[in-house]
């Protein structure tokens, strides 16, 4: 993978899986120890798999703040957070499901206009210290099975998106209150700016936006208006920094890969070909566009279910190798990780089926 972002050919198309939900699952059912994800034994998991490990999920910073407080409280299945801040309460409530071993939103920490003022408050209010313990070891741990990989935030349109808001609040706060959204993305950007300068200092080889775009929640008009500047600023600072960019998508690729793809990023990560997705590999070339912008995924989670038979997944896993192997630009990958449901058996037959299909 490193061969192929630094312009060169390997012997054939590099296989790494993002296992981490399927791990988390693995620990709540009691198949694996607390603490497996954290632990060497988890990377020689990624060696007997045969499969490239990059370190999922980890920003290595830490938030202080010392005005606003907050208290979480566990009722059941719901984990109710409030914050208090100078300029009024905050409160959300995440709902864990035993099905899926995922949490959701079920009330976002903004639910109007009149809450962007305490929002802001968080972000005028927070500081960052470096926490770069678990790079550090994954650093020594890692030799030749991967990379370490490290987060940023999210860019501050996303962050409101994705987590504190969902789509539909943000619509309305464009439409009913412009110019504080603005000014409440830029308080955001100000503090996030700071987080991003640690993860620049971190031992991360590899550095991740993760904004988890899908092109129809967040499309061509809105990236203009409020992510491509402030992605561009910090993929800049990354490549100045000596490490690789990358962003992840996972969703609906055409409404807005194309202008991902121009930020300058070295590659977009988990791509989710069609059917799943909308785009299918074959075309990826042409939204990828000239600039050198690689693409990693082509696997859908889906995939490794028992829902899919074997000789699908062996076809499909085949078909996409036929693209990959036309020439260096791509890394096979899951899109976007594998489920809790998936057969382990699957993602070791994938390193198989790149030593039979994936030789340039």
């Amino acid at each position: 993978m490193l061969a192929i972002l630094r312009g060169e050919q390997p012997d054939q198309v590099p296989w790494f899986a993002d296992l981490d939900y399927y791990a988390g699952a693995l620990e709540h059912r009691g198949l694996r120890p607390a603490g497996f994800r954290t632990s060497a034994e988890y990377i020689d998991w990624h060696r007997e798999l045969r499969a490239g490990f990059y370190l999922q999920g980890y920003m290595p910073f830490r938030e202080i703040r010392r005005r606003c407080t907050g208290q979480v409280r566990k009722a059941g299945n719901r984990t109710h957070r409030s914050i208090q801040t100078p300029a009024g309460e905050l409160t959300e409530t995440w709902l864990w499901s035993d099905e899926s071993y995922s949490l959701a939103p079920v009330e976002r920490l903004i639910k109007s206009a009149a809450d962007l003022a305490a929002y802001r408050c968080l972000y005028e209010d927070v500081s960052y210290e470096p926490d770069y313990a678990l790079a550090e070891e994954r650093s020594r741990l890692v030799e030749d099975i991967g990379v370490v990989l490290c987060y940023t935030p999210r860019t501050p349109f996303m962050r409101m998106v994705a987590i504190d808001a969902g789509i539909e609040n943000v619509v309305d706060l464009y439409m009913e209150a412009p110019e504080e959204l603005e000014e409440t993305l830029r308080v955001m950007e100000q503090a996030l700016d700071q987080a991003v300068a640690m993860v620049l200092e971190s031992p991360a080889e590899i550095v991740m936006i993760p904004e988890n775009l899908s092109s129809e929640v967040v499309g061509p008009a809105f990236f203009e208006m409020f992510m491509r500047e402030i992605q561009t600023k910090w993929v800049r600072w990354i490549h100045q920094a000596g490490k690789y960019s990358c962003m992840h998508m996972d969703g609906t690729l055409k409404g807005l890969l194309r202008q991902e793809a121009s930020v300058g990023y070295s590659f977009i990560e988990a791509l989710t070909p069609w059917p799943v997705g909308d785009l299918p590999v074959e075309e990826w070339k042409d939204y990828l566009g000239g600039q050198g912008c690689l693409g990693w995924g082509g696997i859908p989670g889906s995939y490794f279910s028992p829902g899919t038979s074997g000789e699908q997944f062996q076809e499909f896993v085949a078909s996409v190798l036929e693209v990959m192997r036309s020439e260096p630009r791509y890394v096979l990958g899951v899109a976007d990780q594998v489920p809790p449901d998936g057969l382990e058996e699957r993602i070791r037959l994938v390193a198989d089926l790149v030593d039979r299909h994936g030789r340039y």
